[in-house]
């Protein structure tokens, strides 16, 4: 039986128990304007298998409900972060929700065993059952590609390259594989599968999608949510090996306009449903037990605050029985809110706030919001009836609990299996030109390139921490680096082969591998122009020295996108998409290397699940390589030269016009501080999007780096833009300089607000009168200050603006 429409929401509510499935209409107050405001009847219906829950369950949830307190139930809405908690405080605070966040690990330490997240889990589910009506908590984390947070698990490809498999049996293998090694850490709920179909790869979280087609992240929603949760069983909790699946993010983060983070999809309701809405019925009628709302807005209302979506269409059209939670102090967003005080989401259709470090001030506030009747009391017993029905499933009410926390399960040995067949599978050939490729036995090879012995560049974001620039061989010894795979596989098949970054060796090869692309990067941080990837130079002059050697050029492209590389698939013989195939290279060495036989243990059959650009521009309307293109050993017919052209402007305009971005110094540019000054990454509106500076003593910091020239920017009017927030005020002058003038900012702070973002606009002018000089500017920003000032930062550029702004005074 599955529930069928709104006949289906009074199956329980006839037994005597409430409503399970739809919110009553005076809940929801949130009212989006009419271009925002979805029509349920123009989207897919769905349904919870029935198997979620069961006629005891749902008697045992409301004989709770009658003894919880108010403050009970209220903390059940409410998520924390392990960073900013401790199990002692559900003492006080009986939250019903915990989560270890990107750049959280047990008791601070980010590479923590598999045992240490099972007794710091086990430290807060303890507290929690002894605490208020003694409900224990649920513990999510991102464990988007493999149990990615912690060492030695398994790390399979991200989405992107799973995507080019085109393989929904593999893809319910490796949910089933991840579930396993999870619960191994104790932990019972994962913030996956991401079911984003990413339109514009400018997004810097497009490698989380599978694809930009619709109907495969349809086929991979079913698969993905029934390997991690198994086929539900009516009347009996997930297995052990087992968690709870969410489906994330509700609805169209792919979809934003030029592919920005957290951005606003400005999009008809029928490009919403026919682009965005695929996956959500599949993942729903498998099972899913979460999802997840997105950041993003739709024709400018937040995803957070949007009833008609969270409400009419997910919880009543696409009925949806299990809980609905926010993204990190996503609620903040939401018109009206801030991330400590917003009853305006859980009046919309939110469950369960996540709350990584506002969670304190956040009860607070939703607990008035109880009190008050601003949150209807029918809304409240909704909601935690929604969270105990998962913790239900999840076997963690019952008196004698599901038990997980078999450490053994992670880095199993049929899991890197896994993981080494996936890799192989998620390879694209896009060229292969003269049969370079597979690489001969006997060959002498030389594997070269900025990715050639790198960890971190081929795992990706979202491995170990959040943005994975630091992931290093040593955290996962049951895996390879690319370039050790290949010269590994290329020795047992009878050749030679050498492993140097730079491309020097002492013999000419008969074939060089360059491992090239994308850096590590994460949600914000990957966001870009446009696609061009831009190589180092030495990489550029590497190629060309191979080439002019008459050395045969096999290129390994690691990128969490599709991207514009023109020139260097016309310098390769053969180019190779890897996309971020994880920590198990022997997958690559598997299709690129021929044994003694003469073959590969595997030929290529991925296919491309995104269409590869023919330039730089995105959206990609006239591609290189089609969706679904994908060569192989049997069919690999010379590619003639491809357009090098990027047909948009590569200038240094936004090198030469921005100093920071998200709390981060974007290359060219760098930070120096000297000791008086601390700083660290902090949260304004989205996580780690800000950073902090603390004045210990008087000091500095500088922004430095090539000269550029601003001359035209000043005779134009443009004026910095400093996006801050001033936490503590100076005590003394704060001095801001502009390559080497200085002004003072003491009384231009005094009228701005403590602890809350605000912008600031000073017009070049100012400190062109002040003296600076604008044809070759190095060093964009000095801040000066006494002891005490506390500064947060998110943005500092220039722009052209029509405001007339009064000058600070002149610094001395």
């Amino acid at each position: 039986m599955r529930f069928k429409g709104s006949m289906a929401l009074l199956a329980f509510a006839t037994a005597g128990c409430v409503p399970a499935l739809t919110p009553p209409q005076s809940a929801i107050s949130a009212t989006a304007p009419a271009q925002a405001t979805a029509n349920p009847d123009n989207w897919p219906g769905a349904a919870s298998p029935s198997a979620i829950t069961d006629q005891k369950t749902e008697n045992a949830i409301t004989a709770r409900l009658l003894t919880m307190t108010l403050e009970q139930k209220v903390g059940q809405l409410i998520q924390a972060d392990i960073s900013a908690i401790k199990p002692e405080d559900l003492a006080r605070y009986p939250l019903g929700s915990i989560l270890a966040g990107g750049n959280s690990g047990p008791y601070g330490d980010e590479r923590a065993s598999a045992a240490k997240w099972a007794q710091m889990v086990n430290a807060f589910r303890d507290a929690s059952r002894k605490s208020g009506a003694g409900v224990p908590i649920l513990f999510g984390v991102d464990a988007v590609h493999g149990h990615s947070n912690l060492p030695q698990a398994t790390i399979f490809p991200h989405n992107i390259g799973l995507g080019a498999a085109h393989d929904a049996d593999l893809i319910q293998r490796i949910g089933k594989a991840t579930a396993a090694e999870i619960s191994g850490s104790g932990i019972e709920w994962t913030f996956a599968p991401t079911l984003a179909v990413p339109q514009d790869l400018r997004w810097g979280r497009t490698y989380e999608g599978y694809s930009s087609d619709p109907a495969l992240i349809a086929e991979y929603a079913r698969a993905m949510t029934i390997g991690l949760q198994g086929q539900l069983v009516a009347g009996a909790p997930l297995e052990a090996t087992h968690v709870a699946a969410t489906a994330k993010h509700f609805l169209a983060d792919g979809g934003t306009m030029d592919g920005r983070d957290q951005g606003d999809a400005q999009i008809s309701e029928v490009e919403l449903v026919a682009k965005h809405a695929s996956g959500y019925p599949a993942s729903i009628s498998a099972g899913a037990l979460t999802v997840m709302a997105s950041f993003s807005s739709w024709n400018g209302v937040k995803h957070h605050g949007n009833a008609s979506l969270l409400t009419d269409v997910l919880k009543k059209r696409m009925g949806f029985a299990g809980l609905v939670v926010g993204d990190w102090n996503g609620h903040g967003q939401v018109a009206g809110c801030s991330a400590t005080d917003c009853a305006a989401a859980i009046n919309a259709g939110l469950d369960l706030f996540m709350a990584p470090d506002s969670w304190k001030g956040l009860f607070a506030s939703t607990l008035a919001a109880a009190r008050d009747g601003r949150i209807p009391q029918a809304r409240l017993d909704d909601a935690v009836r929604r969270i105990l029905r998962v913790k239900y499933k999840l076997g963690l009410m019952d008196d004698a609990p599901t038990m997980r926390g078999q450490t053994s399960l992670v880095g199993k040995q049929e899991h890197l299996d896994l993981a080494r067949e996936a890799v192989s599978k998620s390879l694209v050939l896009l060229k292969n030109n003269g049969g370079v490729l597979p690489i001969r036995n006997g060959a002498k090879v030389l594997v070269a390139g900025s990715g050639a012995d790198n960890m971190a560049m081929q795992a990706g974001g979202w491995t170990i921490s959040w943005q994975g620039t630091d992931t290093t061989a040593a955290d996962f010894p049951n895996g390879q680096t690319i370039g050790r795979a290949i010269s590994e596989a290329v020795k047992a098949s009878g050749g030679a082969a050498t492993i140097s970054a730079d491309g020097i060796s002492e013999a000419k090869p008969d074939v060089a591998v360059v491992v090239m692309g994308e850096k590590p990067y994460a949600e914000f941080e990957g966001d870009v122009p446009n696609l061009a990837f831009r190589p180092q130079p030495a990489e550029e002059e590497m190629i060309a020295r191979f080439k002019a050697q008459g050395i045969p050029v096999v290129v390994v492209f690691l990128s969490g996108r599709p991207m514009f590389t023109g020139k260097i698939i016309n310098q390769a013989d053969a180019f190779v998409a890897a996309w971020l195939p994880g920590t198990q290279g022997r997958g690559v060495a598997d299709v690129l290397v021929a044994g003694r036989n003469g073959k590969p243990a595997r030929d290529f059959t991925g296919r491309l699940s995104f269409a590869w650009p023919a330039d730089a521009r995105s959206p990609v309307s006239a591609p290189l390589f089609p969706l679904g293109y994908g060569l192989n050993y049997a069919q690999s017919a010379p590619l003639a030269a491809v357009n090098e052209d990027p047909r948009v402007d590569l200038s240094t305009l936004t090198i030469a016009t921005h100093y920071m971005l998200r709390g981060k110094v974007p290359a060219p540019w760098n930070l120096q501080m000297d000791g008086a000054i601390s700083s660290r990454a902090v949260d304004i509106s989205a996580q780690e999007d800000a950073r902090q500076f603390t004045w210990n003593a008087d000091g500095a910091f500088v922004v430095n780096g090539p000269a550029v020239d601003l001359s035209k920017q000043v005779m134009e009017g443009w004026a910095l833009l400093i996006d801050w927030r001033i936490d503590q005020r100076a005590t003394g002058p704060v001095l801001l300089s502009f390559n080497g003038a200085a002004l003072d900012l003491q009384k231009t702070m005094r009228g701005l607000p403590i602890g809350s973002a605000t912008q600031t606009r000073i017009p070049l002018r100012c400190f062109a009168e002040a003296g600076a000089k604008f044809d070759a500017v190095g060093s964009p920003i000095r801040m000066q200050a006494a002891k005490g000032l506390v500064a947060t930062i998110r943005n500092v550029h220039i722009e052209m603006t029509n405001e007339s702004a009064p000058c600070p005074g002149k610094g001395r």
